[in-house]
């Protein structure tokens, strides 16, 4: 009997039909992009300094620049390894005292500015930008500078919570439901974060919407991949992550136009609405439908296919059924996954490789925000970089096979952290440069795990493979912006130092995995076992029962 792919090798594998709903779901890629890395606009952290009252009327009555006033009236950087103090500290001095002059104002107080008391920021701060971020607003600096970290680490939380329940509902629901319900609650809870009252309110409003966004984004990668044929799976797959680039590089335009963080987040979340309308248009996986035994209805979706690619529909085609599996059924279990010595490396291995993918990710991309010269132009041109990462892909895939291709992605990732510690803060440009090609190797690592990971487990345990190491990625997510960030306060190479060793281990670890390319996806543990013998790569299959008859509307 035939198999779906059989079908739509002559309905049309990636037909006038399939691209439609490709493009349609690819802006579900595009539109997680500011849910996931949007931190870097929303709360960039400009400079900024302690306001001390009676600063800025002596400021206009002796005529400073700004410059002149900084220089009179904050203090300098400090001894070796203080954290920020001019932006976290200010001179207990009475700025309205008359006795003050206006040139050096603070020499009549004391021979050396060192001498002088030094206290904590009371009055609040004066940011210079001429927008707003949640930084500026909540005044999330010094002290307070952490709740940054937990704002980005929430909707990771949400993304780690959020992807076990969703991919129940995809599976017991239908794809098209839960495609239709994680768009419409993520697009209300956008809103809301861009009305967010008070810090406590935005933290809740980001890990809810970090609880149904991931799996919005899983979702369109399920029902694309499962529309078109064998031969153009892993191609679609690949563009849709690309997808995600497209979003980045959007996203840095629209903040540099729109550098107010509520108006961004308004503008980033309103378009989703949209979407809603458009996913009328895609119907429910065929695929899913045979699984629920709604053959009638997986019917009348090929033939809709078929007339979209204009394909004659099958004259023959009569009924959609499973066949009866004359074999025990295996159920999984998380045990599994550890059974033998082999499949335990492999866990393990993935794993690592899923937690360091997200942070190394996550981490220069934080990095490269925290430490850039122009934000936005930083922020693109390390976007870019992403789309010849996907070409790269799919021009060494199907030629050299995966394995050492991620793990020389890894290695570059890795190098080109190391090489940034020791790049002088003058050389941005270099930087920049060597930030970008650690950004594509880590890129390719994102995108080629996901395809090792599933032609390293048994077909039982496949899904629950996929979904207990790419958990790592979101536990991974979560620390990120801690070690980012904390880590910067004591030097601000110490996170691409660690970048750079956990890469390069990946690195390492890649090589003991084996190859997939041309190997037979494996059907047991004892396949697993013997995964390094070459054989015609099979697919799990869903079965056509055609029955022959004449065509109703035939002549």
């Amino acid at each position: 009997m035939p198999t779906v792919d059989d079908v739509l090798e002559q309905v049309g594998e990636f037909g006038w039909f399939q691209k439609q709903i490709f493009l349609i779901l690819c802006l579900i890629s595009a539109a997680f992009a500011p849910i996931y890395v949007g931190i870097v606009f929303l709360a960039f952290i400009p400079d900024h300094h302690c306001w001390s009252p009676g600063v800025a009327e002596l400021s206009r009555r002796c005529g400073w620049s700004l410059e002149e006033e900084l220089n009179y009236t904050v203090p300098g950087p400090g001894p070796a390894g203080q954290a920020f103090p001019q932006q976290c500290l200010r001179y207990e001095v009475d700025w309205n005292q008359s006795a003050l002059g206006c040139v050096d104002p603070l020499a009549g107080l004391a021979a050396n500015r060192s001498h002088l008391p030094l206290g904590p920021c009371q009055h609040g701060w004066v940011y210079d930008t001429p927008g707003s971020s949640i930084v500026t607003e909540f005044n999330l600096v010094c002290e307070d500078s952490w709740k940054v970290d937990l704002f980005q680490s929430c909707v990771n939380v949400g993304f780690l919570l959020g992807s076990l329940g969703i991919g129940y509902i995809a599976d017991r629901f239908g794809r098209k439901v839960c495609l239709l319900a994680t768009t419409l609650i993520s697009a209300v809870l956008g809103v809301l974060t861009a009305v967010a009252p008070d810090y406590i309110s935005l933290l809740l409003f980001r890990l809810m919407q970090g609880l149904v966004s991931k799996g919005n984004w899983t979702a369109g990668y399920t029902l694309i991949t499962e529309f078109v044929g064998l031969g153009y799976r892993r191609t679609v797959a690949i563009l849709y992550q690309m997808a995600f680039t497209v979003g980045l590089v959007l996203l840095s335009g629209l903040a540099y136009a729109v550098p107010h963080w509520r108006r961004l987040q308004l503008a980033v979340s309103l378009p989703v609405f949209l979407l809603l309308l458009c996913f009328w248009y895609v119907p429910e996986s065929p695929r899913w439908l045979l699984s629920q035994k709604r053959n009638a209805q997986a019917v009348k979706i090929m033939d809709r296919i078929a007339q979209k690619n204009g394909k004659l529909p099958s004259a023959d085609l009569k009924m959609l059924s499973l066949p009866e599996d004359a074999t025990e059924k295996l159920s999984p279990s998380f045990t599994d996954l550890f059974r033998t010595a082999r499949l335990r490396k492999y866990t393990f291995i993935l794993m690592y490789l899923w937690f360091t993918s997200s942070m190394i990710y996550q981490g220069l991309i934080l990095h490269v925000g925290a430490t850039g010269g122009n934000l936005y132009l930083d922020f693109f041109y390390s976007a870019l970089v992403e789309f010849p990462a996907a070409f790269i892909i799919l021009f060494t895939i199907d030629r050299f096979g995966c394995i050492y291709p991620l793990a020389l992605s890894n290695l570059v990732a890795g190098a080109a952290c190391f090489l940034m510690v020791f790049i002088p803060h003058d050389l941005h440009w270099l930087s920049t440069v060597v930030a970008c090609v650690g950004r594509m190797g880590i890129t390719i690592v994102f995108q080629m795990v996901c395809l090792v990971n599933a032609e390293l487990f048994p077909t039982f345990i496949r899904n629950l493979g996929m979904m207990v190491c790419s958990s790592l990625c979101d536990f991974s997510g979560i620390i990120t912006p801690f070690l980012v960030f904390r880590l910067m306060e004591v030097w601000h190479g110490l996170p691409l130092a660690l970048f750079a060793v956990v890469g390069l281990v990946a690195g390492g670890l890649t090589l003991l995995l084996p190859e997939t390319k041309g190997v037979a996806l494996p059907e047991t543990i004892e396949d697993v076992e013997n995964l390094r013998r070459k054989a015609k790569p099979k697919e799990n299959t869903i079965y056509i029962q055609i029955q022959t008859s004449e065509h109703p509307n035939s002549t």
